[in-house]
């Protein structure tokens, strides 16, 4: 039986959300940076490289780093507000120590 969330009260829900928001507002601009970085890096002005190649990296690197600080801080949301907590299982007996 699982006792309740930490996330159930609004107060800690709302500070805890516009933590994870104020996360990934820096995400955002860190991730704009790092595109930017990648995409001078990878021109040199005299590759026949396509604009849809350029187009690709810049998706792929920002859309990889965005989604990886999404779920990295909802982990942390989760673990911070102890709703990890919460919703262990009770019922799980502990675990004996082996003697060798």
């Amino acid at each position: 039986m699982s006792k309740g969330s930490p996330l159930d009260d609004p107060e800690k829900a709302a500070h805890a959300w516009a933590r994870y928001r104020r996360i990934m507002r820096f995400m955002l601009i860190l991730t704009i940076g790092v595109v930017v970085l990648a995409m001078a890096v990878l021109y040199d002005g005299q590759s026949e490289a396509s604009v849809h190649y350029y187009i690709a990296a810049a998706l792929g690197i920002g859309f990889t780093m965005l989604v990886a600080s999404a779920l990295m801080g909802l982990v942390f949301l989760s673990n911070g507000t102890g709703h990890d907590e919460a919703v262990r299982d009770e019922s799980e007996k502990p675990r004996r120590k082996r003697r060798y």
